[in-house]
């Protein structure tokens, strides 16, 4: 544990950040760091992809109600852009009020106590790992939809995909933003130009990609209850996922941090919006029905451009861009991550940075436990589907509140109005939530609400643990002062040799008393070993007593570890240190033919002891070979 780990943080909302001149070239760091256009493309991947999804969710629970329930399509969709707006608005004063990013789970820190914080972290990282297992799933079967001869290998399809996501972000957020850049520009294009050449037209262009298929469409209704819009209500605020990924990683943009962060969320917010509405109104204008087997977004595609090749440029980037969504997560769930270290909730190495400003940690835990979701699944979406969007909501209810706070604390001008604002968002999401989770509970929901308790539990263990490991350590306390002690190193020993002779050399620098020490096995061929280890110990004479110790077991680590316990014992006040020789290879295939004892009583001496361990590395091959002199 880092004792200054808390003395540099920056306080949340403290200090302002120079001006965006533009002019000004980055810094070695800030090359490593995120530009608008560039977080727009490694951040928003997951709200991009969701129009695929988002209108096909609202239009399959409207079904059921006819051609009458479809009507309600475009309502729908405007109170779900509604709510984007707010929590777009949310979101942008989250990042000025929280530049260190962490989003809600910031917000709920600061305004809703720790216990509320933990259950916001807890759904953030669910929802964040079920979207990469989503993501990638959805992607995959929009591809084995093309080729049905690929849909056997699926799941290693899947692996396949969350690897390369998995290595791109590896080599750095910025990188990764390169890497999407161009599928995220070729998405959005093709979406808005579908759109567009949808309203020029009266009449479908095309309709051969739903001939043939049976419609999901219900018996004739005439009426549209309640229950069912929310329903269909909370089914398209599925496309809001991700909105929030912006606020939590806001250190990942290049400075100024907040202002490009902003310039991201809105842009986010209008092209979701955009794209949402304007799929809504082309539902309504081609009178679509969902088929079973062809998704809304290919009908609208057919049906604006025709069945010709942009129609195929709408599908193939569509599942790129379904499969790649799960970069949303790694943009934003090592930066949560890396925050709840810093708060003792996680181990402290996921708070470690590598070199291009990368979370590595928390990259690979992503990509782990998404891999074993993916295995679970079988690289089935309709197994992970139920799962996802529940986690968001939660997240999306407790900001709003905590902003609602926030707020009133500050009495701003206009503070009313955006505490208004924020409370609206709060009931809507809160409602989203309870309705989604009630309506998919038997589908795999009752698992999310089992997953978040349980998270909440492992944070607060791990922040005991390290709360008693602060306590023993006397972390904020000031030590007290540095003194000399008698020093004792223990060297052990099985033969003489370069390596030998160069341990004690070693030991009698760092030590006040050296002492050599040699584990006897109880059999002959032992006891013959330690006759001659103390046969030519005795002619070596190197001024180093030479212990033996029984090893009646034939253990290599106990006789050590009883022997250094006795030393303890014998002067509390020495300070005992255990140098282990050993050998380090000139190449890494020859670490096979080691015996591996050196880590055995390491192991051994590091577990039931306090000694310090130290290893002697001799390198061979690190000198060059002597030459032989022939010379008579």
């Amino acid at each position: 544990m880092s004792l200054l780990a808390h003395a540099n943080q920056r306080p949340e909302g403290a200090g302002e950040e120079p001006p965006d001149t533009g002019a000004a070239r980055p810094s070695a760091e800030d090359r490593h760091r995120l530009t608008a256009p560039q977080g727009l493309a490694a951040l928003s991947l997951d709200a991009m992809a969701s129009v695929a999804y988002g209108p096909e969710s609202i239009v399959l629970v409207l079904a059921a109600a006819g051609a009458y329930g479809l009507g309600f399509t475009l309502p729908v969709t405007f109170a779900i852009a509604a709510l984007l707006a707010v929590l777009v608005a949310s979101y942008r004063q989250v990042i000025a009020a929280f530049p260190d990013g962490g989003g809600s789970y910031a917000v709920a820190k600061r305004h809703l106590g720790r216990r509320t914080a933990l259950v916001t972290a807890a759904s953030l990282v669910l929802d964040y790992v079920l979207n990469v297992a989503v993501s990638v799933t959805a992607g995959v079967a929009a591809l084995t939809s093309a080729f049905p001869s690929l849909y056997a290998d699926r799941l290693w399809i899947c692996l396949g995909v969350l690897a390369l996501v998995t290595g791109v972000n590896l080599r750095g957020i910025v990188e990764s933003a390169k890497w999407f850049m161009v599928p995220t520009a070729v998405f959005v294009g093709s979406v808005l130009t579908m759109i567009v050449a949808g309203l020029l037209r009266d009449a479908p262009a095309s309709t051969e990609a739903a001939a043939g298929h049976a419609s999901a469409l219900a018996g004739n209704a005439t009426a549209v209850g309640a229950l069912l819009l929310l329903k269909a209500f909370a089914a398209g605020c599925s496309a809001l996922t991700g909105v929030e990924a912006v606020a939590n990683a806001v250190p990942a943009f290049r400075a100024p941090a907040q202002r490009r962060a902003q310039r991201t969320e809105v842009a986010l917010g209008a092209l979701l919006g955009v794209m949402l509405i304007g799929l809504a109104v082309l539902i309504g204008r081609f009178h679509l029905q969902p088929v079973e087997g062809v998704t809304v977004l290919a009908q609208l595609a057919d049906a604006s451009l025709g069945h010709n090749g942009a129609f195929y440029v709408v599908q193939f980037a569509t599942v790129v861009l379904l499969a790649l969504a799960a970069n949303t997560s790694f943009g934003g769930l090592p930066v949560l991550m890396a925050l709840l270290a810093r708060d003792n909730y996680l181990p402290h190495v996921f708070g470690l940075k590598a070199d291009r400003q990368v979370h590595r940690h928390g990259v690979l835990a992503l990509a782990a436990v998404s891999a074993l979701l993916l295995v679970f699944s079988g690289g089935d979406v309709n197994t992970l589907v139920p799962l996802f969007a529940i986690g968001v909501f939660v997240g999306f209810t407790i900001c709003q509140v905590g902003m609602v706070r926030h707020w009133r604390l500050e009495r701003s001008a206009g503070w009313r109005g955006k505490a208004l604002l924020n409370g609206s968002g709060a009931l809507l999401t809160g409602v989203s939530a309870v309705v989604v989770t009630a309506t998919k509970f038997e589908e795999g929901a009752w698992l999310i609400a089992l997953a978040l308790p349980l998270m909440v539990l492992v944070f607060e263990a791990v922040h005991r643990s390290y709360g008693r490991i602060g306590e023993r350590l006397g972390l904020g306390r000031v030590p007290e002062a540095p003194r000399r002690c008698h020093s004792v190193v223990v060297v052990p020993v099985s033969s003489l040799s370069r390596l030998t002779s160069k341990a004690l050399t070693a030991a009698v620098s760092l030590g006040d008393e050296v002492i050599a020490v040699t584990a006897v096995q109880p059999d002959a061929e032992g006891a013959r070993a330690a006759e001659t280890l103390r046969r030519d110990w005795e002619l070596w004479n190197p001024g180093v007593d030479l212990v033996e110790l029984p090893a009646p077991t034939r253990a290599l680590g106990r006789p050590i570890v009883a022997y250094v316990h006795e030393l303890t014992d014998r002067h509390p006040d020495n300070r005992v240190t255990v140098l282990i020789p050993e050998v380090e290879p000139a190449h890494v295939w020859q670490r096979l033919l080691q015996n591996q004892r050196g880590a055995v009583v390491a192991h051994a001496v590091r577990r039931d002891t306090d000694a310090v361990i130290c290893r002697l590395r001799f390198r061979i091959g690190a000198e060059p070979a002597r030459k032989t002199d022939t010379r008579r």
